[in-house]
């Protein structure tokens, strides 16, 4: 069987945790920084988990990390 590769794309947005839990950054965190409210702002530099229903298709794009 050929080796599986890591999709980029998912591997800059999605991590693996110690746990094994898939945790992601908040979108929008680049564009209007200015404009954007500070509890907002400070929201998008916290990790939060992926959800239950998309885990396995991120779990199978990380596959070859």
């Amino acid at each position: 069987m050929p080796k599986l590769k890591t999709h980029k794309g998912a591997a800059s947005r999605f991590r693996v945790t110690g746990g094994g839990k898939i945790v992601r950054m908040y979108g929008s965190r680049n564009n209007f920084r200015r404009k954007k409210r500070k509890p907002i702002t400070v929201q998008f530099g916290r990790t939060v988990e992926v959800a239950p229903s998309h885990a396995p298709i991120v779990k199978r794009l990380l596959a070859g990390q």
